[in-house]
């Protein structure tokens, strides 16, 4: 089956989209199926890599968003869709692709939009009057244009609940438990920033307004204030960055900017004290769970997704500076060997095999279990044949049939995306 995923606001600095799609598409190829990727960036490029094959459409930045760039040439989309000939789809952006539902529909293809966000909190945090109400309407047309809405935790299919969209599926993310490891510790890492007698805090996600970095900044500010030697690291980059060194100019925060190396993000996690998450809609929070995977215990906002994620693994408390730094202080109470224990214990509750699986299965790439712990998981999609106008419209292509690529197809794409 080939399986033609369409992803924007992708950049290098987007750890938590980008790790998904990465460790989506793997699973995908290691069960037998073709993963095809396509995302926006500078130029056109067409490449097979671990994740399945990758193709990057030429796209400008869109302003002010720290380097976000999106699919908008629709023609050419269309173009690219008609030759891949997927037999489903699978899309991580819900504005400006949603019209990949329709083409799918018309063509029998089934599709998937996978929501990484609450809609309704980031109305809600970029301060729009009757939020509840716009989401409302955007997820309503959301859920028609697609045969399944797939969300990673309660929290984000909450608002498509509230509104009785009957397509809606529920897969967790998963963590690699081999990689984020307590193993992974590194005392070098851990002097670079902090000295013995010091707690090292640390912040690991995007520098912007949704994520609430200032609230990382002022918690290091609660803590010395209480007397409490924290030092915190700033691991990310993104819009707030200058406002964010203002805030900290008389602290300790250390900007270490976004780290691109996995194996580098897994140890200065695994040799922090806690991690701060304080985003108030985060919807999963990957570098959360790859934390406690570390062994690194968690503080996080308790209006978000993660208070279902951490479990024992961390503290939820209310988003103020007063409540993080009180949580930090509990956290630091119990014995160290106990409270990593238990973080890496909740971690281990959450693999990509199973993602991946559940993945499938909302795709309809393999049957429902009846017994276990992924069953019941699924619920019914909608029939597997698309209809336009009141027409059945069949598959093009059979699920078992492998179409191999015409030679050429990469030199004939550059050209055309030159």
């Amino acid at each position: 089956m080939r399986i033609v995923r369409l992803a924007n606001f992708v950049t290098v600095h987007t750890g938590g989209l980008r790790t998904a799609l990465r460790e989506l598409g793997r699973g995908y190829q290691a069960a037998g199926h073709e993963a095809v990727l396509v995302v926006p960036g500078r130029r056109y490029s067409d490449k097979v890599t671990t994740q399945g094959r990758v193709i990057t459409l030429p796209s400008a930045p869109l302003p002010r968003t720290g380097g976000y760039r999106v699919l908008a040439g629709r023609r050419e989309l269309i173009k690219l869709l008609d030759g891949l000939e997927p037999d489903r789809i699978e899309v991580s952006d819900r504005t400006t692709l949603r019209w990949t539902g329709d083409w799918a529909r018309r063509r029998g293809v089934r599709s998937m939009m996978v929501s990484h966000e609450s809609l309704a909190g980031l109305l809600g945090v970029w301060g729009m009057p009757k939020r509840d109400a716009l989401a409302d309407r955007f997820n309503r047309r959301t859920a028609e244009a697609f045969d399944t809405i797939v969300c990673t935790t309660a929290f984000a299919a909450e608002e498509f609940r509230r509104i009785g969209v009957p397509n809606l599926v529920e897969v967790p993310l998963g963590v690699d438990l081999d990689l984020f490891n307590p193993g992974a510790m590194d005392a070098a890492v851990r002097s670079r920033y902090a000295r013995p007698d010091e707690l090292l805090l640390v912040y690991c996600s995007r520098l912007s307004a949704a994520k609430r970095p200032e609230l990382a900044v002022d918690t290091v500010a609660a803590l010395r204030n209480g007397k409490v030697p924290a030092v915190l690291v700033m691991a990310g980059d993104g819009t707030r960055r200058t406002a964010l060194a203002y805030r900290g100019a008389r602290l300790p925060v250390r900007f270490a900017g976004h780290i691109s190396e996995r194996p580098a993000v897994a140890a200065l996690l695994a040799s922090a004290d806690v991690v701060l998450s304080p985003g108030p809609v985060e919807t999963f929070g990957l570098a959360t769970l790859e934390a406690m995977a570390c062994g690194t215990p968690v503080v996080v906002n308790e209006q978000s997704a993660l208070p279902e994620v951490v479990g024992d693994g961390g503290v939820s408390v209310p988003g103020t500076a007063e409540a993080f730094a009180d949580a930090v202080s509990r956290l630091m109470e119990r014995p160290r060997l106990e409270r990593r224990a238990a973080a890496r214990a909740q971690a281990e509750r959450y693999g990509w095999p199973e993602s991946v699986e559940g993945f499938l299965r909302a795709h309809e790439a393999i049957p429902e279990p009846a017994t276990g712990p992924l069953a019941g998981l699924i619920r019914p999609a909608v029939p597997s044949t698309s209809y336009v106008d009141g027409v059945p419209c069949p598959r093009r292509i059979a699920a078992t049939e492998e179409k191999p690529r015409e030679a050429g197809a990469d030199e004939a794409g550059a050209a055309r995306y030159a």
